[in-house]
């Protein structure tokens, strides 16, 4: 009964649609005529028929099953538009389908992914060579934790072990982010034996008891102990205190040992360039100062590469190398599944020895399928060149957006390396006052147009343009356009 109603729910919809649109007022629709918004670039794929559930049942269950601290984007009211001579409707948005940098809702419309599933789509959406690994993998074994010998999770620690620098060769599977980095934190705290803890203001390392201690924005804060973490100035090159001034961030680091800790601390951890934090790059040669202050008050430096890993950055195959260091222990994660629940810490083995005082055992870390995805994404990075294409198209996104920031004083800002880009949007420019209403308006307008863009930033004003690593320079291009269309009609 339910199936042989959604097409009479599909063609109501329809119609109200249709409806909606032949009451634009007259000039709205002369506007459209007269500056006809950009179109997608050509793509090759048709989507799947969907006779699943529609946006609004979907969101009740959700509402009715799951926490109501599980947000979704997209809740303006409906509105209409023309798009090669469909109609569709904006108010939720409901994705069932997702090829390359190209996502589909319920109704077959495409978007251009900018966003990745929060950086984590690296390759793209049902990447093939991906997608056989995992198929072929799971026919056989799907899980065998590592108190059996199976060959996957091995071959994968190899190979990324090969992809670090220095002494970093000794791999530890989790299943996320959050994971890593509280697995990290625990062996500074193990290794060096104390407890204190440095992270940056505006940091973000997850959503976990522990790691929301290191995390430093407000908004994803609860009121619960923090246990033991000190946060240092930010050596933000827009908004800092010092400007690009690494010497000066650098020094605040010291006068937090000094005067906040016994003089001796656990570690320092920092994104090289901050996500949430609206994709912030730190001031040039911070690390290494900060570095060697850690180094001599007995603690550890550990890199969150849960971003900015796996060449994303275009210049560089990890952050932390932008910044000419070699970390004590590096967490990674999202990229390095394509959308598995797979992460990793890389550290030495003299620090990675401190954990066989105890057991140490992670039931799904390393599970075969994990292992044979996460090696096909490395294999498929470096078979498709996807560092050297993110310094491409990147650079070629970056121009393009400083030409834009010419035309509209409301960018304040624009940085960010390779596919990893932040467009910070300010109400005036010497104040910086963050545009955070007028972020949202242009928020919408871009789902509007076929763009599906992130947010960061303390206030939401920064737009993070973090696509998979396959988008292209006329995807770039299209995206540049929406922006530059949806600015015009502020």
């Amino acid at each position: 009964m339910a199936a042989m109603q959604r097409p009479l729910k599909r063609t109501i919809a329809i119609a109200k649609l249709r409806a909606c649109f032949s009451s634009l007022r007259p000039a709205a629709a002369a506007d459209i005529v007269a500056s006809p918004p950009p179109q997608l670039p050509p793509f090759d794929h048709q989507p799947h028929p969907y006779n699943g559930p529609f946006a609004d049942e979907v969101l009740a269950k959700r509402k009715t099953f799951l926490g109501p601290s599980v947000f979704h984007y997209y809740k303006k009211p409906c509105r209409c538009v023309s798009d090669q001579a469909k109609i569709y409707g904006f108010s939720k948005l409901n994705i069932v389908e997702g090829k390359m940098q190209y996502l589909y809702d319920d109704s077959g419309r495409r978007y251009l992914d900018a966003f990745a599933g929060i950086v984590t789509v690296s390759c793209g959406h049902c990447h093939p060579e991906i997608l056989n690994a995992i198929t072929e993998q799971s026919k056989l074994l799907q899980h065998a934790t590592t108190i059996y010998l199976h060959h996957t999770i091995g071959d994968f620690a190899e190979s990324l072990a090969a992809k670090m620098p220095g002494n970093l060769k000794v791999v530890y599977f989790v299943n996320s982010g959050s994971e890593a980095n509280e697995l990290a934190m625990m062996m500074a705290r193990l290794y060096t034996g104390s407890l204190g803890m440095i992270s940056l203001r505006n940091a973000y390392h997850g959503g976990s008891s522990s790691t929301l201690g290191l995390t430093a924005l407000n908004t994803w804060k609860y009121p619960i102990p923090e246990g033991h973490v000190h946060h240092v100035m930010n050596p933000d090159p827009y908004r800092g205190a010092f400007g690009a001034d690494a010497a000066s961030y650098a020094n605040d680091v010291q006068d937090h040992i000094d005067y906040g800790t016994s003089g001796k601390v656990a570690g320092f951890i920092a994104e090289t360039m901050q996500g949430v934090g609206g994709a912030v790059e730190l001031a040039p040669g911070y690390l290494k100062l900060v570095y060697d202050i850690i180094h001599k008050a007995g603690g550890v430096c550990i890199a969150d590469e849960v971003q900015t890993g796996f060449g994303r950055t275009g210049s560089h195959y990890w952050g932390f190398e932008t910044q000419g260091v070699i970390p004590d222990i590096v967490t990674m994660a999202k990229g390095i599944g394509n959308g598995l629940p797979l992460g990793a810490v890389v550290t030495t083995p003299e620090i990675a020895s401190v954990l066989a005082q105890k057991i140490q055992f992670n039931t799904f870390g390393g599970n075969p399928v994990c292992s044979a995805g996460g090696l096909a994404v490395l294999r498929v990075l470096d078979k498709e060149k996807r560092q050297a294409h993110c310094a491409d198209v990147g650079s070629h996104l970056l121009e393009r957006l400083r030409f834009l920031m010419e035309r509209h004083d409301i960018i304040g800002n624009v940085r960010g390396r390779g596919l990893m880009v932040g467009i910070e949007l300010v109400t005036d420019r010497d104040n910086k006052t963050p545009a955070k209403a007028e972020t949202a308006v242009v928020f919408e307008k871009l789902r509007e147009l076929g763009v599906l863009v992130g947010k960061g930033g303390l206030h939401g004003n920064v737009f993070r343009i973090k696509p998979p690593m396959c988008f292209s320079k006329d995807d770039a291009d299209f995206l540049v356009d929406a922006l530059d269309y949806s600015l015009s009609k502020l």
